[in-house]
């Protein structure tokens, strides 16, 4: 007999899972879809679909393909940017794009993250960007003190 596994036996939910969920809520959101939207066309409750994209329900294979037909992608986009992600030919990746930190991925998939990406990408005149970025240091930098 497995196991149980020790992610999930703490109460918590399995950092895949949770990696999965955010991707999930990423991608709905980047669409502007409701989540009871998602919810209606793969037949689940909205609760549901809030559960999964917390990562405290699993995604069944099935069911994460229903979800990536309704958000337009493949399967395998839930698993992209996986933190300690191994490559195929056993080795990590040694790519120059490092994978990122996991508050960098709960800060993407938040509302206000979300909100200030959006923001920003509206953004055209760089020196403009420039600034806001300096702006946004030095306030975190005030933070600290």
């Amino acid at each position: 007999m497995l196991s149980p596994d020790p992610e999930r036996t703490k109460g918590k939910p399995n950092p895949v899972d949770i990696h999965v969920g955010r991707r999930i809520r990423m991608r709905r959101v980047r669409m502007d879809m409701p989540q009871a939207a998602l919810a209606d066309a793969i037949g689940v409750t909205f609760q549901q679909v809030q559960k999964y994209e917390k990562g405290s329900n699993r995604v069944g294979a099935s069911r994460l393909q229903q979800i990536a037909d309704a958000l337009e992608v493949s399967a395998s986009y839930f698993f992209d940017d996986m933190p300690g992600e191994l490559k195929v030919n056993g080795g990590r990746d040694s790519g120059a794009k490092a994978n990122p930190h996991p508050e960098v991925m709960e800060f993407v998939s938040s509302d206000e993250g979300i909100a200030l990406i959006r923001a920003f990408i509206r953004i055209r005149d760089e020196k403009v960007r420039t600034r806001m970025i300096s702006l946004v240091k030095a306030l975190a930098e005030e933070g600290r003190q």
